[in-house]
């Protein structure tokens, strides 16, 4: 999973950094040419986007740096931590979901990825089978059980 996360930034990194190293300076240059730039629009446009450009770099690397950090400490083997499916029952309702703890650009919804930083993932971090979760929303709240686990090590393993 942090592999991927380290494959989509870097795509994202090269693209923008592409744009900011020869797209964007062509845009400038063309709209210079253009004549009076106090009221050239293209060449505010030109200059904004690259103002954002850079600091959407500045974001991706720091982003990059904290999975790097990631990678570098353990993930639980015994425990709800990133990677994670986890199977959760509604201790009212009987319903059970199943969920995987995934890092937040990797949120699916549709394909049962939560959020580590989400309430539900915070909530669920570090727990084991059988322990008891109150999650307070703000129109409810709810009580889940951990019904099963499979971690990132078990998923290695193949179990």
């Amino acid at each position: 999973m942090i592999r991927e996360m380290r494959e989509k930034l870097g795509k994202e990194i090269e693209e923008l950094s592409h744009e900011l190293a020869v797209t964007l300076p062509q845009a400038i240059a063309t709209a210079v040419e253009m004549g009076d730039l106090r009221e050239n629009s293209e060449y505010k446009s030109a200059l904004e986007r690259q103002q954002f450009v850079q600091a959407r770099l500045g974001q991706l690397h720091a982003r990059l740096n904290q999975l790097t950090q990631l990678a570098n400490t353990e993930a639980p083997v015994d425990r709800v931590g990133l990677g994670s499916r986890v199977k959760v029952e509604d201790l009212k309702t009987g319903e059970e979901e199943e969920y995987i703890l995934v890092l937040a650009e990797m949120m699916d919804i549709d394909a049962g990825h939560i959020s580590l930083a989400s309430p539900l993932g915070r909530a669920l971090k570090d727990r084991r089978v059988g322990e008891e979760v109150v999650l307070q929303l703000p129109t409810m709240r709810r009580k889940l059980r951990v019904t099963r686990l499979i971690t990132v090590h078990m998923q290695v393993e193949g179990n």
